[in-house]
């Protein structure tokens, strides 16, 4: 499963469509509830976006 999430078509899956939802969760959803949506899937999205960058980084050095 690990092999399955790490992989680059997976990470930027989760990387923009959790940034989407981010961006979408508090004008779709009405108070709290969209603000902590938005909140955890920007989390999400920058774990995946850091993943992407790291992935990188490591290709380019190694």
């Amino acid at each position: 499963m690990k092999q399955l999430l790490s992989s680059r078509p997976v990470l930027w899956f989760l990387f923009l469509f959790n940034l989407v939802v981010a961006a979408v969760a508090p004008f779709a959803v009405d108070g709290t509830q969209g603000v902590m949506t938005s909140v955890g899937m920007g989390v999400v999205s920058l774990g995946a976006g850091t993943a992407l960058l790291r992935d990188r980084t490591r290709r380019q050095h190694g």
